[in-house]
């Protein structure tokens, strides 16, 4: 507790150097990790795992609750105001009245700098016990208003940068998953690279030159729940052939062009199946990969996928096309694309058609409900309103990943 002159509720130590720890204690866990751990968990599970005990759980203080209490002490005649006839060096009884604050979450963050501080100035005893921040304020005056706007000055000093520390938590906060993710991708792709494994990882699908591109266009609060590191029980990585991220982005942005001139021609595709609408897409995927092949209705693990891209003999990317019908069958064809799927195949994409007169009710159940899917891992940046980016896991293997991209084709009814 201080009083007079500059009343701060800093330990020593900077806010920076507090997200500088943390960070370190993330990264130091991933290096503990040995190779085939890194190689095999599943991405999202260990970054979550890893960030569950590092975000800053940032105090609200609840004015709302603010209650008061008094003692009386001995004052020394130094700290009295100069109207008051006392002796030097002598001490007098009077009451103190103590405001308490009550807080929830960690209030000793503010001990730490952010860019403008946290500070609180006057002539009053500020303090900090175990569920308050406390406000003394000695009665001098025996005069109530006085009493108050003490308190309120106070106050006022408490709130002053106490907005600009939970800003700089907050995105503290918001970006260490992203942080655990980048960082355990690096790791992953420095062990690669170390085994001389990137070859055989990236499959060489290049588009052809001078292609003609048909249908191109221009471009309360709860408890937490505790998480427990993920298992892994491979005893070793087998590198598998797997669709670059570029070429997978180059083939749904051709996919999205094509549905794109759906919608520009509805009169041309009012009557069109899914099996026409699916050719369609194939004529334009097909002729313009240099390695690989697309086809239609081809047999993978458990049924027929209506887009199968292949590099070689070992699949790489799959679609599945269907016509909207509400949450219900939408969950159903997740279900359909996962059971196709093999450890293999790990970007994929559902392509929906929606003869729905109002088409934002398709991407707001899309939106909501996809993440209620028992498979569902996160969602990643959303490209366009059309086209959303979702992480799922494989029934038989929560650690191993899969890409799904949803994209939506407004082909409404024109009879």
């Amino acid at each position: 507790m201080y009083r007079n002159g500059e009343i701060k509720l800093y330990r020593e130590g900077d806010l920076g150097a507090v997200f500088q720890n943390r960070y370190q204690q993330i990264l130091t866990e991933i290096q503990s990790k040995d190779d085939n751990y890194i190689l095999n968990v599943s991405e999202s599970e260990f970054a979550e795992y890893l960030i569950q005990n590092k975000k800053i759980e940032f105090p609200k203080l609840l004015f709302e609750e603010v209650y008061i209490d008094k003692y009386e002490k001995e004052i020394p005649a130094e700290w009295f105001p100069g109207s008051f006839d006392v002796y030097s060096g002598k001490k007098y009884k009077r009451d103190v009245i103590i405001y308490h604050i009550p807080f929830s979450g960690d209030i000793y963050i503010l001990a730490n700098r952010a860019v403008s501080g946290f500070s609180i100035s006057g002539s009053t005893t500020v303090g900090v016990d175990n569920e308050s921040i406390t406000v003394e304020i000695v009665n001098y005056y025996n005069d109530p208003e006085k009493i108050k706007s003490a308190f309120s000055e106070q106050k006022r000093y408490i709130l002053s940068d106490y907005d600009t520390v939970q800003k700089d938590c907050k995105s503290f906060n918001d970006g260490l998953l992203e942080f655990a993710l980048k960082h355990i991708r690096e790791r992953k792709n420095k062990i690669l690279q170390t085994n001389d494994l990137m070859a055989s990882l990236g499959v060489p699908l290049k588009m052809k030159k001078d292609v003609s591109t048909t249908f191109s266009v221009p471009k309360p609060e709860l408890r937490k729940k505790i998480k427990i590191e993920p298992k892994v029980y491979e005893d070793k990585f087998n590198p598998e052939p797997t669709l670059s991220f570029e070429d997978y982005q180059e083939i749904l942005r051709i996919i999205n062009d094509v549905g794109k001139n759906f919608e520009r021609m509805p009169s041309t595709y009012n009557n069109k199946g899914e099996e026409d609408l699916r050719d369609h897409i194939l004529l334009t995927l097909d002729p313009n990969f240099e390695y690989g092949s697309a086809s239609g209705e081809t047999f993978n693990k458990r049924g027929k996928t209506d887009i199968l891209l292949k590099y070689k003999s070992d699949v790489v990317f799959i679609a599945e096309c269907k016509f909207w019908g509400g949450k219900t069958q939408y969950f159903k064809t997740f279900d359909q694309l996962i059971s196709y799927l093999t450890y293999r195949d790990s970007k994929t994409a559902l392509v929906i058609f929606s003869r729905n007169k109002e088409i934002s009710k398709v991407f707001t159940t899309i939106e909501i409900e996809t993440k209620n899917h028992p498979n569902f891992v996160r969602e990643e940046r959303q490209t366009a309103p059309n086209w959303r980016n979702f992480i799922f896991h494989l029934e038989e293997d929560s650690n191993r990943e899969i890409n799904i991209a949803v994209l939506v084709f407004h082909l409404p009814n024109l009879n």
